[in-house]
C-alpha cells in the first residue's frame, strides 16, 4: 500500500450514525450492521467497512484539485453481526481487514489507480504463498458502484461460487456471471389445461407428467423489502433465481413470498399473466421456448404446451437465473464448470456513490465544484489466513511460507541440561536474532514433544541442538517441509541459514 502511494490512518470501529445516514446505507443496509445506542441515546454502529469514515476525513483536507490524487489505508477491526459465523476464520463477527479508499478527479485516474491496485494485489497473494488466486468480476453489492472484482482462492472448502470457462479464460463470481442456456425445441402444439392436484414444485410436476424440468417453466415469487409489493420471476423449470441479479435490477432488498404477502397468487400454481397487482419479469433461459408447461394460475391447475412467442406478450427478457454447470460460455461457447473459493480480497469502482450523498466536493482549476471519484480495495487478514493454511500443511501442522512465518528459524535444545548444549543453542539464538525472527525451545521436554511442537509452530527452518551433534561437531539443520536437511558445524550455522531460507518457499 505504501509503494501504490497511501498514506495509512486508523478510523475508529465505533462511528455516529449520522455519517452512514449521509449516505444513506444506516437504512439500506440490513441487520447485519450493528447498530446501537451510547450512555447519552445517541445512535452508533460498529463499522463493518470505513467508506463514510474515509469521506468524512478526505472532505476536510481535500477541498482543492491540487491535493488529487491520494490514496489512505488503514488495518483494522470491522464488525459484521453475520447470522451463521462459519469455517474458522472464513466466516466471523469480529475480523481484521486492510481497507484502502482512492479518491480522483478523472475516471480514467480512477481506472488506471484500480488496475494497479489489481496487479499489487496479485504480488501480494503471491508472496505470502497463494499464486493462484484468481481475479473474478463480482457483484458490488452494498458498497455501491459499477465495476467490481474479487480475488478468490480455489478451495472446495470455500463458500463462493467462481464460475470458469477453460477455453477463453472467462471467470465470474455466481452473482454476477452470465451463460448461453440451451433451448429445447419442441414442435408446438395447442395449450391444455390439466388437473395437478396438490403438485406444487417442478420436480413433482415433472414426474407427474413424464417430462424434464427444462420442459416447465417455474414461478418464483419474492417480495420487495422497499414497497411490500410481490414479485414474480418466471424462468425455466431447470434453472434457479440468481437473487443477487434479481436485487440489482429491483435495486432493493427482497424476502421470499409467504401466502399472506399476496393472497390473490395461487402459491405453486402460478402462471404467466397473474394479478396484476404483482411485479413480474422473464428470464432469457424463455425466449423462443415452445410446449412448456406452467401454472394456470388456479389451484390444482397446470397449462401445458404454452409457447412463449405464440401464447405470451413478453418483453424485454432479463437475465435473473444462475448460471449451471456445463452451460455455454457466452464468449467463446465453450462449456463452463462451477468452483467453490475462498474470497480474501476485494475491490470497487466507487465512482460519486459515498461523495455525493456525503456532499464532498473539490474545486478545479477553473473554480468550478465537483464530487471526485473514489475506489475502495480490501484484503481480509484473518480470511487470508485461514488461506495460507489451507494451501500450505501436511498432517503435522502448518508449513509456513517464509513471508509471512512468525519467525524464521526455530532452535531446539535436546537436553537442557548440558551445558554444551545450552551454550551452543543461546549462541546461535543471540547471532540469528540480530538479522531474523528466531524462537528457542530450551524447555526440559522430550525430543518427540519439542518436534511435534515445531511442526504444530510451522517455522522455516529448525536447528536442532543435541549432545550426539555435538560430540560429532555439527548441528542438524532441517527444513519445515522436510526437502533441506544439513548437518554443519555450529560455528558455520548462522553463516547458511540465509542461503537456506532462499531455498524454502
Amino acid at each position: 500500500m505504501d509503494r501504490l502511494g497511501g498514506q495509512e490512518v486508523l478510523f475508529p470501529v465505533v462511528l455516529p450514525a449520522e455519517l452512514w445516514q449521509e449516505s444513506g446505507r444506516y437504512d439500506s443496509v440490513g441487520s447485519e450492521l450493528l447498530r446501537f445506542k451510547d450512555r447519552t441515546g445517541r445512535d452508533m454502529l460498529l463499522g463493518m467497512t470505513h467508506e463514510e469514515a474515509a469521506v468524512q476525513l478526505a472532505r476536510s483536507e481535500a477541498k482543492t484539485y491540487a491535493r488529487y490524487p491520494f490514496m489512505i489505508y488503514q488495518i483494522q477491526t470491522k464488525f459484521r453481526d453475520e447470522p451463521r459465523a462459519r469455517g474458522g476464520l472464513i466466516r466471523v463477527r469480529e475480523f481484521t481487514m486492510k481497507d484502502a479508499y482512492s479518491f480522483h478527479t478523472t475516471q480514467q485516474d480512477l481506472e488506471a489507480y484500480y488496475e494497479s491496485v489489481l496487479q499489487a494485489y496479485h504480488r501480494i497473494f503471491a508472496r505470502v504463498g497463494l499464486p493462484d488466486v484468481i481475479a473474478v468480476g463480482s457483484d458490488t453489492g452494498m458498497m455501491g458502484g459499477r465495476t467490481a472484482h474479487e480475488f478468490i482462492y480455489l478451495s472446495d472448502a470455500g463458500e463462493d461460487s467462481i464460475v470458469l470457462c477453460n477455453h477463453c479464460g472467462y471467470k465470474a463470481n455466481m452473482e454476477v456471471a452470465v451463460s448461453r442456456v440451451g433451448k429445447t425445441h419442441h414442435p408446438a402444439s395447442a395449450p391444455e389445461e390439466v388437473y395437478t392436484p396438490g403438485i406444487k414444485t417442478i420436480e413433482e410436476l415433472s414426474s407427474c407428467l413424464g417430462i424434464e424440468p427444462s420442459q416447465t417453466m417455474k414461478a418464483a415469487a419474492f417480495v420487495r423489502c422497499d414497497t411490500g409489493k410481490a414479485v414474480v420471476v418466471f424462468l425455466r423449470g431447470d434453472l434457479t433465481v440468481n437473487e443477487a441479479k434479481l436485487k440489482r435490477l429491483l435495486k432493493t432488498e427482497i424476502r421470499p413470498l409467504e401466502g399472506g404477502d399476496a393472497p390473490s397468487l395461487a402459491l405453486g400454481f402460478i402462471g404467466p399473466l397473474p394479478p396484476p397487482d404483482a411485479e413480474i419479469y422473464y428470464d432469457v433461459s424463455l425466449q423462443g421456448e415452445t410446449n412448456l408447461v406452467c401454472g394456470a394460475n388456479r389451484e390444482n391447475y397446470h397449462i401445458r404446451n404454452i409457447s412463449v412467442p405464440r401464447d405470451l406478450a413478453v418483453g424485454p427478457f432479463v437475465d435473473i437465473a444462475k448460471v449451471n454447470d456445463g452451460d455455454a460460455c457466452t464468449v467463446c461457447g465453450g462449456p463452463l464448470t462451477i468452483r467453490r473459493g475462498i474470497e480474501v480480497g476485494n475491490i470497487f469502482q466507487l465512482g460519486t456513490t459515498y461523495t455525493k450523498s456525503m456532499g464532498m466536493t473539490y474545486t478545479d482549476e477553473n473554480g468550478a465544484s465537483h464530487h471526485p471519484l473514489m475506489g475502495c480495495y480490501g484484503i481480509g487478514v484473518g480470511r487470508l489466513l485461514a488461506c495460507i493454511l489451507e494451501h500450505h500443511h501436511d498432517d503435522y501442522g502448518p508449513v509456513w511460507p517464509k513471508a509471512v512465518a512468525p519467525w524464521h528459524v526455530h532452535i531446539c535444545l535436546l537436553n537442557n541440561s548440558n551445558p554444551d548444549v545450552r551454550e551452543t543453542g543461546f549462541a546461535l539464538y543471540e547471532t540469528l536474532g540480530k538479522t531474523h525472527e528466531v524462537i528457542l525451545d530450551d524447555r526440559n521436554a522430550a525430543a518427540g514433544v519439542q518436534f511435534a511442537d515445531a511442526d504444530l509452530l510451522g517455522v522455516p527452518l529448525r536447528i536442532i541442538v543435541s549432545p550426539r551433534n555435538l560430540a560429532a561437531g555439527q548441528v542438524e539443520i532441517v527444513s519445515r517441509d522436510k526437502t533441506l536437511r544439513e548437518l554443519v558445524p555450529p560455528t558455520e550455522a548462522a553463516a547458511i541459514i540465509p542461503a537456506l531460507l532462499e531455498k524454502v518457499v
